[in-house]
């Protein structure tokens, strides 16, 4: 009975849903504050639809369940026990199973599909397929999301997001037409350039790209910046609070990051004006990190979500396990683990924290009371030395906490060698911009101040470094653009930081 008490109640949220996504007036209803504690509820009796759904009509899904010897959830009460579902990834489900044995029925839909594929940027680009009814969900809270950011002024966008197959161009581009000029030009600074010469200095500008590509766009364009109202809109890969505050001080008026994966969709969550002064209040005050943050390292990307359409959970090693609970998806995601590290924080348990510390004043006020989430980043994406974990944004919340190195920074990579006589080396290469050449930097004056930067970004590198014990195993190595290890880039797609 209470099988279908849930299913039927499912039933009924999606036609709310449908009902409250009608406009951007009654799409507000659904963020409303108070209402956390059903919305989770809601959460688990949708996911729980999905499981049913898949579990009866996913041939792909069908053939995962029966290898676990898994039938269905047991319920507590009413609710459903959906953590007892079985984790899917990458290696476990996607790989085993052919894209139209991951979809209803078993077949992709014959029109209205859009398939794009992820950037391969870890490895063989995989293929995903995206119904019209979840492309148009997906459009209107992206819609209601720029409008919240960005005001009611008419926005020009400019997608510097890799064109072609990929999700971030193809799909970013066809939610954005519905409420906004769009322009596609792909990591292309010249055309850009010119872009926003001819069309000139009345238009409010948002470039979207990856944080990279958008660095050297400020570093490299010939015009001045600071006169021209464009703001900057990023995913892919985090972003350091240095980054952020490098690019408004070169003229950038807004700069944002929306939290989404080609694996389950590109709109999960995003961030505020709330979770950006959170996470420089975070940069500035160690105690909070003590009482919020789980992981060593650089800060994570702080982002709020709706639970009612993305269940989000923690396993025990520290990675995020997402439930797409609406019914639009033609290829659903029940309990997938992408392997990036997070945790989830309650906002009226944060309240509580920073009034204990006397922070509140120093936070700007959240309109809405959603969960937030802390999101560190790739779980595989580290190098190990001595026993630290160092990651891809730990080297970059040090770049830019040295203005100097910024100043003449373009990319940069990371790895872990052994030297001949079998001792372990940590190595981080930097590329130089365009403009700079080598004889006219002298290269040692960064070592002693970027390890020791890193020493207060990442404890644990400060550990490993006292343990190692000789300089000569950390090693800053600078190299002219496009020449080393950085000749083989594609500003197409996500930077490749692990050599």
């Amino acid at each position: 009975m209470r099988h279908y008490i849930i299913l039927l109640y499912a039933f009924l949220l999606e036609r709310l849903r449908k009902l409250l996504t009608m406009n951007n007036t009654s799409i507000q209803f659904i963020f409303m504050p108070g209402f956390n504690k059903l919305r989770h509820f809601n959460a688990k009796a949708r996911a729980y639809n999905q499981f049913i759904k898949a579990k009866n009509s996913v041939p792909a899904y069908q053939k995962f369940i029966k290898s676990q010897n898994f039938i269905k959830p047991t319920f507590t009460g009413i609710t459903p026990n959906i953590f007892e579902i079985p984790i899917i990834d990458k290696e476990n489900y996607i790989k085993l199973h052919s894209l139209e044995s991951r979809c209803f029925n078993g077949e992709i839909p014959k029109s209205g599909v859009v398939i794009d594929e992820s950037s391969g940027s870890s490895g063989m680009p995989t293929n995903w397929v995206r119904g019209s009814e979840e492309r148009r969900v997906n459009t209107k809270f992206i819609r209601f999301g720029m409008k919240k950011l960005f005001g009611e002024e008419p926005m020009f966008i400019i997608n510097s997001f890799a064109l072609g197959a990929w999700a971030t161009g193809i799909n970013i581009t066809m939610s954005c037409l519905t409420f906004a000029k769009v322009k596609s030009l792909g990591p292309d600074l010249e055309k850009i350039e010119n872009t926003i010469q001819q069309f000139g200095k009345s238009h409010q500008y948002i470039i979207m790209g990856y944080p990279p590509f958008l660095k050297y766009l400020v570093d490299q364009t010939t015009f001045k910046l600071s006169e021209y109202n464009i703001s900057f809109i990023f995913g892919g890969e985090s972003m350091s609070e240095g980054m952020r505050d490098y690019l408004l001080k070169k003229g950038i008026k807004k700069v944002y990051s929306s939290y989404g994966a080609s694996d389950l969709e590109l709109n999960i969550s995003s961030e505020n004006d709330f979770t950006i002064s959170l996470r420089k209040t975070l940069r500035d005050n160690k105690e909070l990190q003590e009482k919020i943050l789980k992981f060593t390292g650089a800060l994570p990307m702080i982002f709020q979500y709706n639970p009612a359409d993305f269940l989000i959970e923690e396993s025990k090693e520290g990675e995020i396990i997402t439930t797409l609970c609406r019914e639009d998806y033609i290829a659903p995601k029940i309990r997938y683990n992408i392997h990036d590290k997070g945790h989830i924080l309650q906002y009226n348990e944060l309240l509580q924290i920073l009034k204990n510390l006397n922070l509140e004043d120093q936070v700007v006020k959240s309109k809405t009371d959603l969960p937030i989430l802390f999101h560190y980043g790739r779980a595989d994406m580290t190098v190990s030395f001595f026993g630290s974990n160092i990651s891809p944004t730990d080297v970059q919340e040090v770049i830019y906490s040295i203005p100097r190195l910024s100043e003449i920074s373009n990319s940069f990579a990371l790895k872990t060698n052994e030297n001949k006589d079998g001792d372990k080396e940590l190595i981080i290469s930097i590329e130089l911009l365009k403009s700079m050449q080598m004889e006219n930097l002298n290269t040692d004056d960064f070592r002693a101040e970027f390890f020791k930067h890193l020493e207060e970004v990442n404890q644990d590198f400060k550990k490993a470094n006292e343990m190692a014990n000789d300089e000569n195993r950390t090693k800053l190595i600078f190299f002219e653009y496009n020449t080393g290890s950085f000749a083989a880039n594609d500003i197409r797609i996500k930077a490749k930081y692990l050599n």
